[in-house]
């Protein structure tokens, strides 16, 4: 069959913790060939954002193009597209070379608070983007965003990820990162006609920058790897636990999580069974 090959479209970030930077590193981690195409550079570190630079729309247009042509991805994940003119053009793409394995991460905040995504590009995404996800992977301020809906309980995130899927995702997986359970972080994952919640320890740190690129990213490489859906957002929600609870410890704000944590454990219980 080959090596699997996984495509990011995103936003570059120069601290290395967010963006193509964390999902060229989580499909490595996961045995997957990543590619990338940039909608953006940006300026930034664990302080903040410094800078967005929008690259030209014509050259994220050829830099699908070129990809496609020769290495044609057996998954796509979207990150940061930044406005409506990108987003257009990312559609239109993946409708012309017929991909089917896309996961959209909605990005539109960075962690310092910085606004990745201008205002007229919403309306877009749901238009030309969500009809074409496999899986969309919003936060809950995210889903806020894109269904008009506050969310405050388990009712309301139902409601959303069902608003969500009725404009065109297949599988919505809502993340809980942002609620204020201080024992938990609860995704919560609809496939149309069932939900599941997937639990994880809620930790007590600053680092967890590109958490959610990292997140979306492992499930692009499980689809990219003919997992299912549900296989894929599982063995992605170990992954990035085992980056978070064992961080890097990098810069003074929000750091990075680690893209080696589940690939050393797994190692660490091998070499740990052989005794």
């Amino acid at each position: 069959m080959g090596v699997k090959k996984a495509l990011t479209i995103a936003g570059s970030d120069s601290g290395g913790g967010a963006g193509i930077q964390a999902d060229l590193k989580t499909f490595q981690e996961l045995g997957v060939f990543g590619m990338s195409a940039l909608t953006a550079v940006t300026a930034q570190n664990t302080l903040g954002v410094q800078g967005v630079y929008p690259i030209k729309p014509e050259a994220v247009q050829k830099q699908i193009q070129s990809i496609a042509e020769d290495l044609n991805p057996d998954a796509v994940k979207t990150g940061m597209l930044f406005d409506a003119e990108i987003i257009e053009i990312v559609a239109a793409e993946i409708v012309r070379n017929r991909w089917k394995h896309i996961v959209i991460d909605p990005v539109m905040i960075a962690k310092g608070g910085a606004s990745l995504l201008q205002k007229d590009a919403i309306a877009a995404m749901k238009e030309f983007l969500l009809p074409l996800a496999m899986v969309i992977t919003p936060n809950i301020p995210e889903a806020e965003v894109l269904t008009g809906f506050t969310i405050t309980n388990l009712q309301d995130k139902k409601e959303a990820v069902q608003k969500l899927h009725s404009l065109g995702a297949r599988h919505v997986i809502l993340k809980g990162g942002h609620e204020d359970d201080e024992a938990f972080a609860t995704d919560l994952l609809f496939d149309g006609k069932d939900f599941y919640e997937l639990k994880s320890q809620r930790l007590a740190t600053n680092n967890t920058h590109g958490t959610g690129c990292t997140f979306s990213a492992a499930i692009t490489a499980g689809l990219a790897d003919a997992m299912s859906v549900a296989e894929a957002v599982k063995r992605a929600k170990l992954f990035i636990q085992a980056a978070i609870e064992d961080d890097l410890k990098l810069g003074s704000g929000h750091g990075p999580t680690n893209h080696w944590a589940f690939n050393n454990r797994k190692k660490e219980e091998l070499m740990y069974g052989q005794n």
